[in-house]
């Protein structure tokens, strides 16, 4: 019985062990939570119950003499067993520190300010800045200006904003009147009895860039990020409760402290898909007035001496959803606080701050904002939405571009002739374990019309076109995504995928999975292929091991391809066949990596050759990297006027009181 319960113990401390580690380093899951501290119960149980195995009195026999020596033994006669007693007892509060930290870190008084949705000539500011002392309201003002090297401008006012205790002393201005494709520079000003004092956050001014007119047509050149999901120290790292590791690499990636000239490289990311390749096949031209709008050329350069090439400027992030994690590890409740304080300890955390104070970011949500697989049914009152939802609005929504129609989250921009419009996938979406699969909607009618009507405007006036959606477009992967990605709507997905085949340069962003795969989905004969790049997450868990992306669809559709055949007196004849090919397929899937995010480059200056570049960077290192080539798109003809303004006379215009609005 003894020796059963010592092998029962030692098989529980195992299992205690590798469950902590899970949690910790690998997949913070939400039944961890409970197995571990079972398993410790157990373990405590087993160890004090069983007798050691080796206690009974050690002989030795040399010859004819027998020596009896019995080992002196502790409290339960096992001294290896109790130190292992003790590791197990002192990781406990780790984990617990791991669970509890989120709540005792409520970050209240945090102050910070970042830029939000930018235009040619607006900019929405947001500002936490709770006061010094019990008071129930803080009055700030920002002042701003034209942030030049060469000549200082003056601060103008901007506006003044209430900052109360009832909304967590958050609040977002807007500020007009601005020039297209112009830095500026603000601060923050305390009112009080007629009295104007600077304050002393930020320590510097915050800048940023108004967007170029998408009136004009001399073409962009400009990158931004994307990704999704993250939370704060994980994998765990004693003592850095507010660090977010992923945000410190994309720091790194977009600032470098010392700019290094590195030679292309050609080895081969871990975690392939089963294509195994850096390169895929250029889509061939179907037909003169119809080829597809996706020629993925994926970079297999070779290492040849290092040039530095520029890069544009990175000019905003996309959020792609799961900014926060109000269910992990653990669910503090439908409360109005226990959603605030988890927002106000990311924008607490030295890595965000880094990133925020630099970068404008748009936001999308997803589950894990609300709870894990969180389906609306378009119920806004529906609990625990509305909490969420007030909390995701004043941190982070109420930044964004404003909505198409008052009240809700999904949105549209441009940024020179590139277009984007962001979904919200979760508010609308139908619970498609009832009613009829038919009538299943991941929009609803409201926002599946908008974006059809954004779709038709944008068709002719923006090169490229990328739809922006929280969970995979795609239907390649399984497991849960089967039922909470696009793919558990098949009917609704495949309507608005015949839609996207009729516009050049559609590329979809998505997240969500923690993996990251771009997935073409073919055309056929007819239209243009769409681009999918899904990237997560941010800073958070990826599985090891398990994959489960497929790397094609059953479903396929039939395409025209022609071979020319030689004859022996060189004459040449085309011959044209029909062949079937999938409908989705995998161009690249890299499971691997805590840290993701893609940088795409948009370069439309050659109006007949227009390239989006994408480098994905995996915990901090490139690991993949794809150029598409779009179809060109003849752009309606318009006239910008004040884009055209050099910088020194805007600064005279201003002094004289003249804004861009007059001008357009």
């Amino acid at each position: 019985m003894s020796a059963t319960m010592a092998t029962a113990s030692s098989a529980i401390s195992t299992l205690y062990r590798i469950a902590v580690y899970l949690f910790l380093e690998a997949v913070p899951k939400g039944e961890l939570k409970y197995i571990i501290p079972a398993l410790y119960v157990l373990y405590l149980a087993t160890s004090y119950c069983s007798t050691p195995l080796f206690n009974e009195p050690l002989v030795v026999k040399e010859e004819v003499t027998v020596v009896q020596e019995e080992k002196k033994l502790e409290k339960n006669g096992n001294v290896v067993t109790d130190v292992a007693v003790v590791q197990a007892t002192a990781v406990t509060p780790v984990r617990e520190s791991f669970n509890v930290i989120p709540y005792f870190d409520d970050a209240s008084s945090v102050v910070y300010t970042r830029v939000g949705a930018l235009s040619p000539d607006t900019a929405k500011i947001v500002v936490r800045y709770p006061p010094s002392d019990n008071a129930t309201e803080n009055i700030v003002r920002i002042s701003y200006r034209q942030a030049t090297s060469s000549t200082i401008s003056p601060w103008r006012e901007g506006p003044v904003v209430n900052l109360t205790a009832e909304l967590d002393w958050v609040q977002t201005a807007r500020l007009t009147g601005l020039w297209p494709t112009t830095t500026y520079e603000y601060r923050f000003e305390h009112i009080n009895d007629n009295s104007i004092t600077v304050l002393p956050y930020p320590a510097e001014p915050i800048r940023f860039r108004t967007f170029p007119d998408s009136r004009l047509q001399s073409g962009s050149n400009f990158r931004f990020i994307a990704s999704s999901c993250m939370i704060p120290n994980f994998p765990y790292v004693p003592l850095q409760a507010r660090s977010i590791k992923g945000l410190d690499l994309l720091s790194d990636y977009l600032w470098p402290s010392k700019p290094e000239v590195v030679a292309p490289s050609t080895n081969e990311p871990s975690g392939l898909s089963e294509n195994g390749s850096n390169t895929s096949e250029t889509a061939s031209v179907l037909e003169a007035s119809s080829e597809n709008v996706t020629s993925p050329v994926a970079e297999a350069i070779p290492a040849v001496a290092a040039v530095e090439v520029p890069s544009p400027p990175t000019e905003f992030m996309i959020f792609m959803g799961d900014f926060i994690y109000a269910d992990v590890p653990v669910y503090f409740g439908d409360d109005k606080e226990a959603y605030r304080r988890l927002y106000r300890r990311n924008y607490n955390s030295p890595s965000f701050r880094k990133v925020y104070e630099r970068l404008p970011i748009f936001h999308t949500y997803d589950d894990h904002e609300i709870i894990n697989n969180y389906v609306g049914q378009g119920n806004s009152s529906q609990e625990p939405f509305p909490n969420a939802a007030d909390a995701f609005s004043l941190y982070n929504a109420d930044a964004n571009y404003d909505p198409s129609s008052e009240g809700e989250y999904y949105y549209d921009f441009r940024y020179g002739d590139a277009a984007f419009f962001v979904m919200d996938t979760r508010r609308h979406r139908s619970d498609i374990t009832t009613e009829d699969p038919l009538t299943h909607t991941m929009l609803g009618d409201k926002q599946l019309a908008a974006l059809h009507n954004w779709l038709g405007k944008v068709n002719n006036t923006a090169v490229f076109k990328f739809v922006v959606t929280s969970v995979p477009f795609t239907s390649l992967w399984t497991h849960d995504a089967l039922t909470d990605s696009w793919a558990g709507f098949p009917v609704e997905k495949d309507a608005l995928l015949r839609a996207l085949h009729t516009v050049p340069n559609v590329i979809i962003l998505s997240g969500d999975r923690h993996e990251f795969a771009a997935i073409e989905y073919e055309s056929g004969d007819h239209g243009y292929n769409v681009l999918e790049v899904s990237t997560s997450p941010m800073s958070m868990f990826y599985v090891p091991l398990i994959r489960t992306l497929r790397p094609r669809s059953e479903q396929v559709v039939n395409k025209t391809v022609e071979e020319v055949l030689v004859a022996e007196d060189g004459t040449k004849e085309v011959m044209q066949y029909v062949v079937e090919v999938p409908k989705e397929k995998v161009i690249r899937y890299i499971g691997e990596g805590n840290y993701k995010w893609s940088s795409l480059e948009v370069d439309t200056r050659d109006s007949q050759h227009p390239i989006v570049r994408l480098e994905v960077v995996i915990d901090g290192k490139p690991a993949y990297n794809l150029e598409v080539v779009g179809k060109p798109v003849k752009l309606q003809l318009s006239t910008a006027l004040g884009a055209l303004v050099p910088q020194s006379l805007k600064g005279m215009l201003d002094k004289m009181g003249f804004r861009p609005s007059k001008w357009f």
